[in-house]
């Protein structure tokens, strides 16, 4: 790089600094010292900083897009002071839950804080093993997408389709994989920078440490809550619960991601004492100046979960009306319900929550987001409402138990052929179209289907079961909606964690 181009960088990094701390409020300017001040003590002095690296992950919602600012309005303040300051390595998880509007609120903060052409900063996206440099118009691999779309059949048949078994299990457990990689990625990092407070993370270590006992990791390293023993624990645990979920020696590679033989281990920095996550704060810095969108297909939550919620609330609705007899309607006020609630516990602004709500409030509507969550479904997981339903029926496991009365309910015509469905399961001699109809009603490979035959539904009270024990303990706290197996009614529940 030429001094004159050098020069002219620095003076638009300067230009990117003054506009961004014109959003800041005066108490956000003093976090903002103190934010430098921690990150010069952890590197060890201001002559330092400058070989300093540390790593943020940023999911693309509204919480993890103002902790990019910020760190951002870090470095530069540092560089406008300092003949050097520290590297920032930013990381996304890709999986079938991050929509193409939660790819563009990325890429526009990352071009509203010019992040793309900075030497000093790295922007990378893991996407099932491989780490890529972000872009915006970068597919979703087709690996990726077959693993997600897997794990999610798996685990719905496993529970009758329970929301959070369904969708968040493998995510939480592929945190691990997610953080191992993109640490250790290149010449690694020096630091992770967590938005969670010591009480969330208090949480998620005692929901990891419970799920490690009596798995195969030594008591010496779930005790040990570094960085490294942390993704110690969580892949041991994440081998275990795949082993559960899928035939013993077919389950997915879950390669452990233990920072590797780095001469330093990263240190853990919290700012959750220094930003805000009421999104009323910093309103206009989100909207105006990163370009960040609120949508109503992930009913505006702050993060990009791993699952959208316009799916789980069309999967209440279409267990309302096949499973339990009553009406789409019904079961979608049911997850109103609860949506509203995690809105508001999550401090959401009333106007988004009321936004939200709005999007349901006539049957019109109600049928135009039924529309849109059938197409989601097919864009994610390449799923049908037919399949979906049959994930809520459970029909396979316990030895297809329950599959005569799916097949009365749902598809009466195929009654004549149950002895044969039942050989197909067990993997005896049946006619071609027999599998394939067993395939195309499932979406299930036909070794999906034969595993799941051998399984027996989860039982959430089980605690030798780890789907049931993970599930439970779930460390994202809120509230959860599940089925009460005998009335079939719908009922709320808290479940403890982060």
């Amino acid at each position: 790089m030429s001094s004159i181009h050098e020069q002219a960088m620095n003076y638009v990094y300067q230009q990117v600094l003054q506009r961004l701390l014109s959003y800041f409020s005066r108490a956000e300017r003093t976090a903002l010292q103190l934010l430098i001040q921690r990150l010069i003590v952890a590197a060890g002095g201001i002559e330092r900083i400058g070989s300093y690296k540390v790593m943020v992950a940023f999911s693309g919602g509204k919480d993890s897009a103002y902790t990019v600012a910020f760190l951002r309005a870090a470095q530069l303040s540092i560089a406008g002071r300092s003949p050097a300051t520290f590297n920032l390595r930013i990381a996304n998880l890709r999986h079938a839950g991050m929509t193409s509007a939660v790819m563009g609120n990325i890429h526009r903060t990352y071009s509203a804080l010019f992040l793309y052409d900075d030497p000093r900063v790295e922007v990378l996206m893991l996407d099932q093993q491989q780490v890529r440099p972000f872009r915006v118009d970068l597919p979703f691999s087709v690996a990726g997408r077959e693993r997600n779309r897997s794990d999610m059949l798996l685990a719905g048949h496993l529970t009758a389709g329970d929301g959070r078994a369904t969708f968040c299990n493998s995510c939480y457990l592929g945190l691990a994989d997610f953080f191992g990689r993109a640490a250790c990625w290149g010449t690694g990092i020096d630091a992770v920078v967590s938005g969670d407070s010591r009480k969330e993370q208090k949480q998620y270590a005692a929901w990891m440490m419970r799920l490690a006992q009596d798995q195969d990791v030594p008591e010496s390293v779930w005790r040990n809550q570094s960085f490294n023993g942390v993704l110690k624990t969580l892949s041991g645990v994440g081998r275990s619960y795949y082993r559960e979920l899928y035939e013993e020696g077919i389950e997915p590679t879950f390669r452990s991601s233990a920072y590797p033989n780095k001469a330093i281990v990263p240190a853990f920095i919290t700012v959750f004492d220094l930003v805000s996550c009421k999104a009323d704060d910093h309103w206009t810095l989100l909207t105006e100046f990163l370009g960040f969108e609120f949508s109503d297909l992930s009913f505006n939550f702050s993060e990009s979960d791993c699952a959208n919620p316009l799916l789980m609330a069309h999967m209440r609705g279409l267990q309302a009306q096949f499973v339990r007899g009553r009406s789409y309607e019904e079961g979608i006020a049911e997850y109103l319900e609860l949506a509203q609630a995690l809105m508001r516990n999550k401090q959401m602004p009333e106007r988004l929550v009321d936004q939200a709500m709005a999007a349901y409030d006539n049957p019109l509507k109600i049928e135009e987001r039924r529309a849109l969550a059938s197409a989601y479904a097919h864009e994610a997981f390449s799923l049908t409402d037919a399949q979906l339903v049959c994930l809520l029926f459970s029909p396979f496991v316990d030895a297809g138990q329950g599959l005569e009365d799916f097949l009365r309910r749902c598809h009466p015509g195929m009654l004549v052929a149950l002895p044969d469905l039942h050989k197909a399961l067990m993997g005896l001699q049946v006619p071609e179209q027999i599998i394939q109809w067993l395939i195309d009603t499932s979406g299930l490979s036909k070794v999906g289907l034969q595993n799941l035959y051998g399984k027996n539904k989860v039982d959430f009270n089980d605690q030798t079961s780890l789907i049931a024990r993970v599930r439970a303990g779930d460390p994202d706290k809120r509230r959860v909606m599940s089925v009460d197996p005998v009335t079939g009614d719908a009922k709320a529940e808290m479940v403890s964690g982060r």
